[in-house]
């Protein structure tokens, strides 16, 4: 004969656990998206409508501006480096994107002198800028999916940088 009385506390038990389970797992997708919105605060892109294209990015915890972008249409991530001469792609990435390798060059970086080799991308894209036939290399030396958008894309834009934000702006004229 079973005891009713054993049953609910068993059945207690199970509900208590399953409501910790619940919370816990509530928890875990708070903190994630938090986490997620500390580090990638420009996972979506604004655009702002008003006579030229502008993009407004945030700095993440470490300062630095990273952005959801597209290269030849496919989706890449960037980090905005006005230091880097050109659009920079690692080599892994330069080939699930189909890029063309082109002659070597010898190129300056924080970690020395590297080869490279020269491509050009057929569209860049920005948020709501898109720059055509823009000149980048192949990093073989690079780790990672992350691009560094440099100044081939850049020195066609206004940059305003104030208080961790990054205007990016398409003149009128450009």
């Amino acid at each position: 004969m079973t005891d009713p009385d054993r049953n609910r506390r068993r059945m207690a038990r199970l509900m208590t656990h399953l409501t910790w389970v619940a919370i816990l797992a509530l928890l875990t997708l708070y903190f994630n998206r938090y986490i997620e919105s500390r580090d990638n605060p420009n996972a979506t892109l604004a655009l702002v409508e008003g006579g030229a294209a502008e993009v407004v990015l945030q700095s993440d915890r470490a300062g630095h501006y990273q952005a959801p972008g597209r290269i030849n249409g496919q989706r890449v991530r960037f980090l905005l480096d006005t230091g880097a001469t050109t659009v920079s792609v690692p080599a892994d990435l330069a080939q699930t994107l189909g890029l063309e390798w082109g002659r070597p060059l010898q190129s300056m970086t924080a970690n020395g002198t590297v080869t490279v080799y020269r491509t050009t991308l057929a569209s860049v894209t920005l948020g709501g800028i898109q720059m055509r036939d823009v000149t980048a290399t192949i990093n073989p030396g690079m780790q990672g999916d992350v691009v560094l958008l440099g100044m081939s894309f850049m020195q066609h834009l206004e940059l305003t940088q104030r208080n961790g934000q990054l205007t990016l702006r398409l003149p009128a004229d450009g």
